[in-house]
């Protein structure tokens, strides 16, 4: 009897005791190993999804963001993780975790566009960023300063975040590797409107942060800001991307046989170029996501046939996904904890009447008078995905102004971006089949390679 009340006494105690101090003591008695062998373990399983899930996802109504974000919201819903990603509390980590990200992405998506520079054949281009974009952004202004009762300025702010395409989420949307053959039109339209248009979307940005801080001051603000943030930042960033894509090409492709960068079959030359062209531009004070895609396109035309630029096209992809998987996640933990807090039924009106509305609307304006089916019109219309871009213009303005309700700001870009992830996700490998399947391709051919930015390296031959 002594032995059997001794172990009651033992599990009223080790129930009694909190979680933290359980776990603490189910560690130290060896039950779990070490937490930085665990972060290993998980490090190499995240890399082995990264890899694999494109394969096992080509063909369902499911993209690779989707999984992300409930692999996320699952892995910080364990109580032995306290950590709680919320943007707010990292502004400075979210401004420069994102930025990186982006300019990964913005490279890929440049290097693998094999349509020549041309103003006409970039038609389509051009229609989404001259009209769509403003407005797109002109909507989301007065829907979130009437809707939520915001500033002006902070209202320009949010719809600055939220009228880029996003670069790095888009890629389900986007033309396939280099030299594949995978660019139409609708294609090759999501993919340099993404390249473009997070670049452009700054000078918006800085608008509004000059509303915030110089106008209301009462200085003179206007000649300043269209100057410096539109005329110099914008063609600063265009020079100083197409003569780093210059430098790079020739270094690469051009100067004598034994000292050619292409001899090295490093595709890792990639990742330098975005680096040394976002660094470079952004010294001289010009946007550096434009500079970057500005460097990418450039890059691609010294030597447009060279087997090069798939391969470095694949060590870029492989580096964007894996840190977009590692961001989504975060995404995915800050929506467990209490990222959408904040978030009324106004917002969520909002949010949907963004995706469902605005974008589509903006987009089908855009194209009056382009030469494409109905069904090329509406895809480029309602693929206009909102991401990661969008978090970070929202951190970048933030941590550059003063704004009240920040946490509501927060609530919103994430309400947009998990509605974006789910509507497009699960639309995304249809409505692309179909689309495939109206021009005369078959996606369940032999041929057929998956939809563009859902192939890993080991599923190209």
């Amino acid at each position: 009897m002594a032995e059997i009340r001794l172990c009651v006494t033992a599990i009223q105690a080790w129930q009694n005791i909190d979680a933290v101090e359980r776990w603490g003591c189910m560690a130290y008695s060896g039950w779990l190993p070490d937490p930085y062998i665990l972060v290993l373990t998980g490090f190499g399983i995240l890399i082995a999804l990264v890899a694999w899930l494109p394969l096992a996802l080509k063909r369902l109504p499911l993209s690779l963001p989707i999984v992300c974000v409930g692999l996320g919201a699952a892995l910080f819903s364990l109580p032995q993780i306290a950590l709680q990603p919320l943007p707010l509390r990292y502004p400075e980590i979210t401004e420069r975790f994102t930025e990186f990200v982006v300019i990964i992405a913005l490279m890929g998506a440049g290097l693998k566009l094999d349509r020549v520079f041309n103003w006409r054949r970039w038609m389509v281009t051009w229609r989404l960023l001259a009209i769509a974009m403003p407005l797109s952004i002109a909507a989301i202004t007065g829907l979130v300063g009437w809707g939520m009762g915001l500033p002006w300025a902070v209202a320009l702010l949010v719809a600055a975040s939220l009228a880029p395409t996003d670069p790095v989420l888009a890629a389900d949307v986007q033309v396939g590797p280099p030299k594949s053959g995978e660019e139409d039109e609708v294609r090759f339209g999501l993919t340099s409107e993404a390249g473009f248009n997070d670049g452009l979307a700054f000078p918006f940005v800085h608008l509004a942060i000059a509303l915030a801080t110089v106008a209301l001051a009462g200085e003179p603000w206007f000649a300043k800001w269209f100057s410096y943030r539109v005329l110099w930042e914008i063609g600063a960033g265009v020079v100083g991307g197409w003569l780093v894509g210059r430098a790079f090409g020739w270094l690469t492709f051009h100067v004598p046989a034994e000292n050619k960068l292409v001899r090295t079959g490093d595709g890792l030359i990639g990742l330098a170029a975005t680096l040394v062209s976002y660094g470079l531009t952004e010294i001289i004070h010009s946007y550096g996501f434009l500079a970057v895609f500005i460097t990418a396109l450039t890059f691609r035309h010294t030597h447009r046939e060279h087997e090069f630029q798939s391969r470095m096209h694949e060590v870029t992809e492989q580096i964007e996904r894996l840190a977009m998987m590692v961001l989504l996640l975060l995404f995915g933990g800050a929506l467990v904890s209490g990222l959408l807090a904040p978030v009324s039924w106004t917002e969520a009106g909002i949010a949907v009447a963004i995706l469902l509305v605005i974008r589509p609307v903006a987009g089908l304006v855009s194209l009056i008078g382009f030469t494409a089916s109905g069904s090329e019109k509406f895809t480029l219309a309602f693929f206009g995905i909102r991401g990661l871009g969008s978090i970070y213009y929202l951190a970048y303005g933030l941590n550059h102004m003063e704004v009240a309700k920040a946490e509501q700001l927060w609530g919103l870009i994430g309400l947009v971006v998990l509605l974006s992830v789910l509507l497009h996700g699960l639309t995304v490998t249809p409505a692309m089949r179909s689309l495939d399947r109206l021009q005369g391709r078959n996606p369940d051919g032999e041929e057929a390679t998956p939809p563009p930015g859902l192939q890993g390296p080991a599923s190209r031959k």
